[in-house]
């Protein structure tokens, strides 16, 4: 890694031996890229556990909200960063999850050149295996460096939503967070 990025610092026609603050550049990058993407890692890693449902509590009602997830992710058209935050909600069956869970799974997945859809997919995936609820949803906002430093160079939230399950049925779907809650307050997570 260390050797392409000084690679890549000769063909940007950089030159560290002129400027002194490049010489452990590739060094630090290689750090960098080895957290950044550390979701690269097989997910056994994660060593998230499940409980039995506790008797009397739910009755098939009772739907488990995790919000104000902050995700930090890299464009995989443009190496660019991508950030924002996520909610997590499942209606359990049998099985409940951590409550530390969701943000694992959602940081896992988001290390790694991701698409924002793909990352909602992934959790939602990796929950129904582990927890096996009726129900899924990963609702994801994001602000895309792709589009803000190059192409239309304009900011915006991009928002989608992974439902699976239960949490496809119109009164499910209403009881999920709406749509827009951090655009207008938050710059970055």
């Amino acid at each position: 890694m260390e050797r392409a990025v000084a690679e890549l610092i000769r063909a940007l026609g950089l030159d560290p031996k002129a400027e002194p603050e490049l010489e452990a550049t590739p060094a630090r990058v290689a750090d960098t890229y080895a957290e950044i993407f550390s979701g690269l890692r097989p997910t056994h890693a994660l060593d998230l556990v499940t409980f039995p449902r506790p008797r009397g509590i739910g009755g098939g009602a009772d739907l488990v909200v995790v919000r104000d997830l902050p995700f930090y992710s890299l464009c995989i058209h443009h190496f660019v960063p991508f950030f924002g935050h996520g909610t997590i909600a499942y209606l359990p069956d049998e099985r409940l999850i951590g409550v530390s869970a969701a943000a694992r799974l959602l940081d896992h997945y988001a290390r790694r050149p991701q698409l924002q859809e793909r990352i909602g997919a992934q959790v939602a995936d990796h929950l129904e295996r582990l927890a096996r609820p009726r129900g899924v949803a990963v609702i994801l906002e994001a602000r895309h460096l792709c589009m803000e430093m190059r192409g239309i160079r304009t900011s915006g939230w991009v928002e989608t939503r992974t439902l699976r399950g239960a949490l496809v049925e119109p009164q499910w779907a209403a009881a999920l967070p709406a749509a827009g809650g951090h655009a207008s307050q938050v710059a970055h997570p």
